[in-house]
């Protein structure tokens, strides 16, 4: 699946399940919780390395980019079209160490 039908999946979703009817602030409010809890997991992953990595971390990972997309399509963002920009620009860049 690629970004644009990972994006229309999350559209589909959304309306399907009633999420569509959020704000772009409670949506941004989300998306900022699920970041939280990704911190939450990689701390305990740094403070336990002993530990097998939980499945929760992929998670989490997953939650953050389903809010974002979400939060893309409310904002009426193509995020294909923002990769493809974005990275044209950093082709551009120079980076100093």
């Amino acid at each position: 699946m690629n970004i644009s039908e990972l994006q229309q999946y999350v559209h589909g979703f959304s309306e399907a399940k009633g999420f569509d009817k959020s704000t772009i602030e409670q949506r941004m409010l989300f998306l900022m919780t699920e970041v939280g809890e990704l911190s939450k997991e990689v701390l305990s992953i740094s403070f336990h390395p002993e530990r097998e990595q939980s499945e929760n971390l992929g998670y989490e990972m997953f939650d953050i980019v389903w809010n974002l997309m979400d939060l893309a399509n409310k904002l009426g963002i193509d995020l294909n079209q923002a990769f493809e920009a974005k990275m044209a620009i950093n082709d551009k860049r120079s980076w100093e160490k």
